[in-house]
């Protein structure tokens, strides 16, 4: 079951990064104008540029949202693990990190 998550967890991280060099390469390589190819299972088919973007975007949008939520998931599962198996639960895994506003508040304090 865990196995399982980190599996799927690094599959879908791949997938991840291969979409942002996609973007990057859209963003670097091409003028506006132009219409690229996107494969899509077997054919490749002509998009416009930002069209193409808008896709590769909402796909990055989920795949975040899988990798996230697998991620918490893995938490209870290993958590689970350790109890069947006699081990005391981990310290500090539960552990989530600041917020961006948790962040700017704590450099404001310390600017001080």
């Amino acid at each position: 079951m865990v196995a399982n998550n980190l599996t799927e967890i690094v599959d879908l991280d791949t997938k991840r990064n291969r979409n942002r060099e996609a973007l990057n390469a859209l963003k670097n390589e091409l003028s506006d104008s132009e219409k690229v190819k996107v494969c899509f299972g077997n054919m490749f088919i002509k998009f416009p540029k930002s069209k193409t973007t808008e896709m590769i975007q909402k796909d990055q949008e989920q795949l975040d949202n899988e990798i996230n939520d697998l991620r918490k998931g893995l938490k209870a599962k290993v958590n689970r693990l350790n109890e069947m198996q006699g081990k005391p639960e981990l310290r500090g895994y539960n552990l989530s990190p600041l917020s961006t506003d948790e962040v700017k508040a704590i450099n404001s304090l310390l600017k001080r």
